[in-house]
């Protein structure tokens, strides 16, 4: 059974956290939704996630899902707050979190969010502050990861993107991502046109993330239409320290045809292979 029991502010915004909990679990997953999409549609891999035992938080990013409010023009945050709502929602649920081990689960923006997470508390010489990190299609989206005529369309599509959010000073969502905060388009779009982070908060991402050393295991999707092999593999590079496991997860194994996002939906083996390799 799923509750929406907490809420945490964070300036102006306030982000929803949906919890599905699980007796006497030895282990917390907190999980990072893909841009645009609302914590709610993860519910059944939750569920899955709690047949294994883990007990399931999952964060609605900025002005999505339950987290208000909507993103507007009034809207300043990027990747860097998006980075830092990571280390604050970890934060307000210690009290949940101890004794247990902690999980970090992120897809697409959300899973980026955490590595950079990751990255930031390297950089400020602490330890990661988590067990594992599981990255669920998460890769860094630079154009030339695309094969054939993808990759100039690639291209064009995000700079459009970012055009057109500083133009309107939001993101309307025009059929991909969702209402954005047009800080949120311009530092995903800077990432596929330069295949680097951008600073965070004065941070040099691209310097800290070989630095994070802690399990992850990268999971890239079949017929996955945003985020294919290469990009995963282009981010895991860059986590040169960590003991990175690289897996794929196919519509055979899914039971159903799958793509960047409806491996949520059948994603029953998938959290079982999650729960075996984050097994101590």
């Amino acid at each position: 059974m799923e509750f929406l029991d907490q809420f945490l502010d964070r300036g102006t915004d306030r982000l929803a956290l949906h919890t599905y909990p699980v007796d006497d679990a030895a282990t917390l997953a907190v999980l990072w939704p893909a841009m645009g999409v609302p914590a709610r549609y993860y519910r059944h891999f939750a569920a899955a996630l709690n047949a294994t035992g883990i007990e399931v938080v999952v964060a609605d990013l900025r002005g999505t899902g339950s987290s208000t409010p909507r993103p507007s023009r009034a809207s300043r945050y990027g990747l860097a707050d998006l980075t830092a709502d990571v280390e604050a929602v970890l934060d307000i649920l210690k009290p949940r979190r101890a004794g247990r081990r902690t999980l970090l689960v992120g897809h697409s923006l959300g899973g980026q969010a955490c590595a950079l997470h990751l990255a930031t508390r390297h950089a400020a010489g602490l330890d990661p502050g988590v067990d594992g990190l599981a990255l669920l299609a998460v890769g860094l989206p630079y154009w030339r990861c695309y094969p054939g005529l993808r990759a100039p369309s690639t291209l064009a599509f995000t700079s459009a993107l970012a055009a057109t959010s500083a133009v309107l000073g939001v993101w309307p969502g025009w059929g991909f991502g969702g209402r954005q905060s047009r800080g949120v388009i311009r530092d995903w779009a800077h990432t596929a046109r330069t295949g680097r982070y951008p600073a965070l908060a004065g941070v040099d991402i691209e310097a800290a993330l070989p630095g994070v050393q802690l399990p992850v295991l990268a999971v890239d999707m079949e017929t996955d239409q945003y985020t294919p092999a290469p990009t995963v593999d282009l981010l895991t590079a860059k986590l040169s320290a960590a003991s990175v496991t690289r897996a794929h997860y196919s519509a055979a194994e899914a039971g159903s045809p799958i793509d960047h996002f409806t491996w949520a939906r059948h994603g029953t083996l998938l959290a079982t292979r999650v729960a075996g390799w984050f097994s101590p």
